[in-house]
């Protein structure tokens, strides 16, 4: 897909995230704006996928590590396909089957259930461990927040991805410097991110994770990595797209009221 139109599905997924958790009244809006670009990328131009076919053993994985920013899952799927616009209506919602974290068992699209943190990439390494046994020729994408890899079980799958030469397993970190107390680097630093992941022998790519141009280059050449895993640093900002919630901690996991709201979908507009 041309990038002009990835584009335009971002701004989608920015809207729809922000209604979610308006008519919600509960969730995380600043990380599932700031990964709008990545997904809209992933599930319009990387991903090879089937929405019509949601089980299809051949399709790429996406394991959404930082579960709690389901919102953004939910508006890609919806955008895509998989499920219905309507059903973004009811996120949160007790008889909804869009709950706060994304269940595999309810939401066709849904690779993995996440939800508890630090735990995707050894998901992801189990899956792409399995496509090398059976010989399946499927990718798996992993995105992690960076306040998540402060979780020491991220660093054990980690020796595992080198390992086992997981040439078919790409992390992504969302690289916006904040999480839910503060600053990454006040709370407890996992800087320098890069060198950390070249050290336990990934492949290290840097780029803005708002700059689709970027993001497609940094697939492709994750896709031409040969005999070990590829981790992308995407540098993004935290509540990106709405100007009142960019770069604020405390838009981390709180919803916007009515007057926000409208603000919010105007600068989307």
């Amino acid at each position: 897909m041309e990038t002009s139109e990835i584009k335009l599905k971002a701004k989608e997924i920015r809207k729809d995230i922000i209604r979610e958790v308006f008519l919600a009244k509960s969730g995380h809006p600043g990380g599932s704006l700031s990964i709008a670009e990545l997904l809209a990328t992933l599930y319009f131009d990387e991903m090879n996928i089937d929405e019509k076919n949601p089980k299809w053993e051949e399709r790429d994985r996406l394991v959404l590590s930082k579960g709690h920013t389901s919102p953004a899952l939910y508006a890609s799927l919806a955008e895509k396909g998989y499920i219905k616009k309507e059903d973004l209506d009811g996120f949160r919602n007790i008889n909804s089957k869009l709950q706060g974290h994304p269940n595999m068992n309810d939401v066709e699209g849904v690779d993995i259930s996440t939800g508890s943190l630090g735990q995707g990439l050894s998901i992801a390494n189990g899956m792409a461990i399995s496509a090398k046994l059976d010989n399946k020729n499927y990718r798996v994408y992993c995105i992690l927040g960076d306040g998540e890899i402060e979780e020491g079980q991220v660093w054990e799958a980690a020796m595992a991805s080198n390992k086992y030469k997981l040439d078919n397993l790409c992390v992504i970190v969302d690289n916006n410097n904040l999480q839910i107390d503060g600053k990454i680097e006040d709370v407890m630093s996992s800087y320098p991110i890069d060198e950390k992941f070249k050290s336990f022998g990934f492949n290290v790519i840097e780029i803005d994770g708002h700059n689709i141009d970027e993001i497609k280059e940094a697939f492709r050449i994750a896709r031409n990595t040969k005999e070990r895993p590829t981790c992308i640093i995407a540098k993004t900002i935290k509540g990106k797209g709405i100007s009142f919630m960019e770069n604020k901690a405390s838009w981390h996991g709180k919803a916007p009221n009515e007057e926000e709201y409208k603000k919010a979908m105007e600068e989307l507009s």
